[in-house]
């Protein structure tokens, strides 16, 4: 009976690791995207240079080399932090500032209606 539980209790525990590394990939992976825009464009920029640079020796794959080592870099960066984030014990449950993944409200906006100053006060 023992055993049985342990078996459950760790397929259970490397189900939420593997649930977890993911979510944190997707999460990663968006705000390199979105909020990592000038860092993006920064390394669009030196990728250019270098495969300019690079054409003169090897002519034939030079940009191909530069966007694939690029591309290689971004996808390594996200997967290495999020290995790194996973095996820490961080669950993106715990980060405050992850709300809108797991679809929590901001508590601290109240909807204020244009028309609620006319019409809340009146009585019929």
């Amino acid at each position: 009976m023992a055993l049985s539980q342990a078996s459950n209790l760790s397929k259970t525990n490397s189900l939420l690791m593997i649930k977890s590394f993911l979510i944190w990939t997707f999460t990663l992976a968006v705000c390199l995207l979105v909020v990592g825009f000038p860092l993006v464009v920064l390394m669009a920029t030196v990728g250019c240079l270098l495969s300019v640079v690079l054409q003169s020796v090897m002519p034939v794959s030079a940009v191909l080399l530069v966007a694939g080592s690029l591309i290689l870099l971004n996808v390594m960066a996200v997967i290495f932090a999020a290995g790194m984030l996973t095996l820490k014990g961080v669950h993106p449950n715990q980060v405050q500032w992850l709300n809108w993944l797991h679809g929590e409200t901001d508590k601290m906006h109240t909807s204020v209606f244009a028309a609620c100053p006319l019409t809340c006060e009146v009585k019929e």
